[in-house]
């Protein structure tokens, strides 16, 4: 399957869910805002979203410091 992630193709088994990315990532859900196909998600409410070929996704992390 074909994503786009973060403006780059990125390649994934069909069935990846949101969750599963971000892990893979390895991120948390709770420091990123996620926007799916122009659609700005509540990353802990989505995370079981099953990503689907083609699905363009911006992930956007907070970090921290100062």
């Amino acid at each position: 399957m074909n994503l786009h992630v973060n403006g780059e193709n990125y390649q994934s088994d069909a069935g990846l869910t949101i969750g599963q990315l971000l892990k893979r990532l390895d991120l948390q859900a709770e420091r990123v805002v996620l926007e799916l196909n122009l659609n700005i998600l509540n990353s802990t409410d989505n995370l079981n979203t099953e990503l689907h070929e083609g699905d363009k996704l911006e992930i956007i992390q907070f970090v921290g410091g100062g």
